[in-house]
């Protein structure tokens, strides 16, 4: 079996796609996936599965989501090593002068349009720096996450692919839970 971490986009944000964590670990094990684990509330899932491609899980769980709670969620799926990538290339991470509270990654799903990265540009605030790879964009926000501009919204609309963002403590406590078995 191969494990895989997957993050739901907007799930429990500002009282919207309420899902308790017990309901999700459970559609997830009636899905056949297994040694499923949360973290926190915002839809972090670290699991188990047979025979699926990353991909394979996301539309599994994507429709499951939907039959089971009534509505369209976003899913992305990594497996450790992609999570793995994304994390040791966070061009934050190993400066000390930037706190790590105020560094996020945003998981792209899908091919970005990289074209209009340099359009993201434009939003930020003179404090704030960003980075964008194909699979996720780094960034750097000293004002906080709720007060940029460069939120999840923005970025979908330029790299026209879905997209989902974490903050750093959490990238890197999943990436603990599904190495702690390896």
């Amino acid at each position: 079996m191969t494990r895989y971490i997957s993050l739901l986009r907007g799930v429990n944000v500002s009282g919207q796609k309420l899902i308790r964590m017990e309901h999700l670990r459970q559609m997830y094990e009636e899905q056949g996936f297994a040694e499923v684990r949360t973290y926190l509330q915002s839809g972090n899932v670290v699991f188990k599965a047979g025979g699926y491609t990353a991909d394979d899980a996301a539309q599994k769980i994507a429709a499951a989501i939907q039959k089971t709670f009534g509505f369209d969620v976003a899913v992305f799926v990594n497996e450790p090593e992609k999570f793995r990538q994304i994390i040791e290339n966070n061009p934050f991470s190993n400066k000390p002068e930037k706190e790590t509270t105020h560094v996020y990654v945003t998981f792209l799903a899908g091919t970005p349009l990289l074209t209009e990265a340099p359009a993201l540009l434009s939003k930020k605030h003179d404090t704030e720096e960003i980075v964008v790879t194909e699979s996720a964009v780094y960034l750097y926000c000293p004002i906080g996450y709720g007060k940029t501009k460069l939120n999840n919204n923005y970025i979908e609309s330029r790299l026209k692919c879905k997209a989902t963002t974490r903050n750093w403590k959490s990238c890197t406590e999943l990436y603990k839970m599904v190495m702690q078995d390896e």
